[in-house]
């Protein structure tokens, strides 16, 4: 696109995929099971889905829904619609139909791609608003994704571009207030957190990257991109079976990945582990890892690396950077500096913890205060929410609802979450959500929810739950009903029933229900 201006032009991640396919057209960009893409071929199948999606009827600013795992159907939807200036809504595929129904009819997407093996999950759904794309993921002709592809053009596409901060994509957070919202995230800002993984976790032209980490989660820490950007191989697969990628590690000579300490707990206890020939980088986000897991990832030639990050800050922001000096201190030391989440990413400003009045609370690694941030890899905003963008912007930072403390060093320690929200094995879950969920039950009077700890999850929701009087309910009851209305990673791994402990003016306390859960640990947060 011409500009007056031959000193600029629009950042996109989109670029990344045109360079790459001109500079290493023969290399091999994505690798799953027997089927294996060029750069050259990745690249013309994203114009041929661009293409496609064109003859389909797409306009400017579409917004185009998938619910897919990690496939390359749902890789190539990261360059696709943003090449198109649409925006690219990936859906969780963990959630149950109202869940899916709720984010297809808020974001008014025109186009929904779904793999076969989630069809279920809108199967009853009104969907006569949308466009419907089914994946059989096969790879072979008779693949209605494939035919999509093969009836429309392979051509380059032109650069429509014409401001980075418009949005490419549109990814759903739990929020706090029991519907998810729309988190807004930019070409500029994508391309700078991509540009910021490259860095900050070690990519090169070499990196083999394993997909473990959904794609649907921040734009899998915009690594959809990164990898891309440094000419590196996406290694796709469809669900994590450890001893399967214990397997692949050997096969494709995998150098990265990036997970929640859930999976890894997995990988080292798999009856496949073993010491690897090549060090591994794993990056882990959602809980720091813990003492022992550090110990047994070291032994197998895993190298960790301590991320944290929000949706609304497109995956990590912070990272626990590793200075030389660490290497000689005692290995339980190691894990305690280990658990930080460390100081801001090259392409991010710094990130703070300040008081109730966004003022920065004394880096002395006691006082606590919320973390907030300002920078290219922020948000735009929360889509049609005014209101939640102005609380979540307010004092010219975004709040991130975390509690941490500032050390002299500069890094940051979580230590509570001010938001009503548990972290399981890297998934949000919204305590009002779940809140609202079990009220709907006729015996119910009212409900608390909060995080417990959990050894492999790190933590999980605990219902507390005042029943009507003369009415009778058992722990497994509430937790089918939740089941039946709810993913299953959201509902309460267990429930406590009696008088909830409230204020004078009757709300209830969640913070006594939370200490009582927490009691004996340092944190509140595992």
């Amino acid at each position: 696109m011409s500009s007056d201006k031959v000193y600029r032009s629009e950042l996109t991640p989109v670029d990344f995929l045109r360079r790459s396919a001109r500079v290493y057209p023969n290399k091999t960009a994505i690798v799953y099971g027997e089927r294996r893409y060029t750069y050259a071929q990745f690249s013309e199948r994203v114009c041929r889905l661009a293409s496609g999606l064109q003859n389909a009827g797409f306009t400017l600013g579409d917004r185009i829904a998938i619910l897919s795992p990690n496939t390359p159907a749902l890789l190539e939807a990261h360059f696709a619609i943003p090449a198109l200036g649409g925006i690219l809504v990936p859906v969780n595929i963990r959630l149950q139909p109202d869940e899916v129904a709720y984010i297809l009819a808020d974001s008014g997407a025109r186009f929904l791609f779904i793999d076969e093996a989630f069809y279920p999950q809108i199967a009853e759904l009104d969907l006569a608003q949308l466009q419907l794309i089914r994946i059989t993921d096969t790879g072979q002709a008779d693949d209605p994704y494939e035919q999509f592809l093969a009836a429309a053009s392979p051509d380059p596409l032109l650069r429509v571009i014409d401001d980075e901060e418009t949005p490419l994509s549109m990814n759903y957070t739990s929020g706090t207030t029991g519907q998810p919202k729309g988190v807004l995230c930019t070409h500029r800002g994508a391309y700078l957190n991509a540009m910021g993984q490259i860095v900050e976790i070690g990519l090169d032209r070499d990196s083999v990257f394993l997909w473990t980490l959904p794609m649907f989660h921040c734009n899998g820490w915009c690594c959809t991109w990164a990898i891309t950007a440094i000419g590196g191989t996406h290694v796709c697969l469809r669900s994590i079976e450890p001893d399967a990628v214990w397997a692949l590690l050997a096969d494709e000579r995998i150098t990265h990945y990036n997970c929640a300490p859930t999976i890894q707990i997995m990988m080292v206890n798999s009856a496949k582990a073993h010491a690897l020939d090549q060090p591994v980088t794993v990056s882990m986000g959602g809980s720091p890892p813990s003492p022992t897991l550090l110990a047994q990832m070291k032994k197998l030639n895993f190298q960790p690396i301590h991320l944290y990050g929000l949706t609304e800050t497109y995956g990590p922001i912070t990272i626990c950077t590793w200075p030389d000096e660490w290497n000689a201190l005692p290995a339980e030391e190691q894990a305690r500096l280990r658990a930080r989440q460390g100081q801001g990413y090259i392409t991010a400003e710094d990130v703070r913890v300040v008081d109730e009045n966004s003022h920065d609370v004394p880096r002395n690694g006691q006082t606590i205060g919320e973390v907030a941030m300002r920078g290219n890899t922020i948000m735009k905003g929360y889509y049609q929410q005014p209101e939640a963008t102005a609380q979540a912007f307010r004092d010219g930072l975004f709040h991130s609802g975390d509690l941490a403390v500032w050390h002299p060093d500069g890094y940051i320690e979580l230590r509570d979450r001010q938001k009503d929200i548990i972290i399981s094995g890297g998934e949000n879950i919204s305590t009002i959500e779940v809140e609202q969920t079990i009220v709907r039950h006729s015996a119910v009077l009212e409900c608390a929810v909060v995080s417990m700890p959990h050894e492999k999850w790190g933590e999980r929701p605990k219902a507390f739950i005042a029943l009507k009087e003369g009415q009778e309910l058992t722990e497994a009851e509430i937790i089918a009903f939740c089941r039946d209305r709810l993913a299953h990673f959201k509902c309460p791994d267990a429930v406590e029933f009696g008088e909830l402990p409230k204020t004078s003016t009757g709300k209830v306390q969640k913070f006594v229900l939370r200490e009582l859960e927490w009691a004996g640990h340092k944190q509140r947060i595992n």
